[in-house]
Order: structure tokens, then sequence, then C-alpha cells
């Protein structure tokens, strides 16, 4: 299928994740199939307002649903958040450069996530779990500020129950009750049980926060290209014709959203980019 011409999806589900937080289970009413890489993304229209970019945060072979998790931030994204069962909205995609999944077979994979840069490793960790002897051992440290920006609560516990995967929350601020880390999601990198020499990492989230974490994973001897992260930026077309995401020579759209470290360790952190 052209990925580049819309298609017509109706909501089957709408899960509340937060109280500005929603995903929403799609099924395409064409009936085609629909192929797309962990870490990719669609654009999501909805009629008479506006289209935005949205992770996929199903796996690639959830018999043709897709789940997206979308954060209401903006007129598009509460618009989107508030449909209903039922409803039906356009879709362009998938788009972009996902994670290096067949890179990392054979290898152990440490995910890091910040805020609702979970959302795009969801995939990735579904993808790992249906697919477990194709991979090592499977670490998922997710940081938020608050205690209350945390979502999926109930996924992280039944990951962590799992054989071989190990789940590390943290917060910047903790509610009582709170059994996570207290502080960054960076500094639980001493926990990790690390063999840097077979491991892929993957890091989304805050730009500061990614920076960090390459830097921090370097450090326990990680290579720098075993080290890949997904941007965020304001990808208003996603075929790199409109520059609203371009970073340095690179179009976040086209080129990424998942970049290996050294393509823009350059680039983060320098005014203007």
């Amino acid at each position: 299928m052209n990925p580049y011409l819309p298609r017509e999806a109706q909501i089957i589900k709408r899960s509340e994740e937060s109280p500005n937080t929603v995903s929403l289970l799609l099924r395409l009413t064409d009936g085609q199939p629909y192929d797309f890489a962990p870490g990719q993304f669609n654009m999501l229209y909805l009629y008479g307002c506006g289209e935005v970019a949205i992770s996929v945060v199903s796996d690639a072979e959830d018999s043709g649903l897709l789940m997206h998790t979308i954060r209401a931030l903006g007129r598009v994204t509460r618009g989107l958040t508030a449909l209903k069962p039922g409803g039906r909205i356009g879709l362009r995609g998938p788009f972009g450069r996902g994670w290096p999944m067949t890179e990392a077979e054979g290898q152990d994979v440490v995910i890091v996530t910040g805020g609702l840069g979970c959302a795009p490793s969801v995939s990735v960790i579904h993808h790992i779990l249906s697919r477990r002897e194709r991979y090592g051992r499977l670490s998922i440290l997710q940081g938020v500020k608050h205690t209350d920006d945390l979502i999926w609560r109930a996924q992280y516990d039944t990951w962590s129950a799992l054989p071989d995967v190990e789940v590390m929350l943290a917060a910047d601020v903790a509610e009582p009750g709170w059994h996570g880390h207290v502080g960054l999601v960076t500094t639980l990198f001493d926990r990790l049980h690390l063999a840097a020499d077979r491991t892929v990492a993957m890091l989304c989230g805050p730009e500061v926060m990614m920076r960090a974490g390459a830097e921090g994973l370097q450090v326990l001897g990680l290579n720098a290209d075993s080290i890949h992260l997904s941007m965020e930026r304001n990808m208003q077309c996603a075929v790199g014709h409109c520059g609203h995401c371009q970073i340095g020579a690179h179009f976040v759209c086209r080129n990424g959203p998942v970049f290996r470290w050294p393509e823009v360790r350059s680039l983060l952190g320098t005014r203007g980019f």
C-alpha cells in the first residue's frame, strides 16, 4: 500500500491511560493488510481539524489492529482523544526508520524511556516478548516527572514477572506508596545487569535525558553504534518536505525517528538544533 495516500480507520476500543492520555485501538476499514516496523509512526487525521504524528505501540502481528497512545496537548490531539468507539479517522503511514530489531537479535536489549517516550518503545517490547527465543535479557527503565504521570502500570507488573526481564521505574517526585526509585531514570544504570559487549540500547524521551542516558551507557562500556535514540520533533508532513522536523542535516520524519547515537551526538544540546 502507498503510505502517502490516506486510509480510513475505525476506532474499535478507547482506553483512558491517565487524565490526559488515551489509547485508541484502530482497524483499517478497507480490509487491506498493514505492515510496519517497531518504532515507525503514522499520521492520524481528524476530519476538519488536521493531522499529527503518533507512534504505533502495538505489535506488527496484532491481526490488522493498530494501537496508538495519544496525550491531549493540542487541538488535534485533544480532538482525537475525545473520540469514542465507532468513530473514524484518517491514517497515513507507516513512516520513518524504526528500531534495529534484526541487529538486536541474539543480543541483550536495554530500553530507557522518559515520560510518554515509552510509547515508541512499547512496540519493541511486544515484538521481543512475542519472539522471545531471538533475544537475550530485556531491561526496561522508565522515568516520569511525577508518579501520576506513569501509565500502563499493569503492563509493567506483567513484564517484570517474566523470565529474563527486569523492569525499573523512577519518578522525580513520588507520592506516598510509591515503590519505585525516586530520582532520574539514568541513576538506575548502576543497578543494570549489563553485558556491554552484547547489548543494544534503545532510548526515547526528552532530549536532555537521552543525551545523559547515551553518555552514561558509554561509560558502562556500550559501543556508541549500539545506542539508538528515537527523536521527537514537530513532524507535520512525514515526507521531508515541510522542514519543521529538521535537526542539522537530518529530517526526523524521513531519516529517523530512530538514529544511532553518533549520528546526532553533536546536535543534541546544541543551541539552535
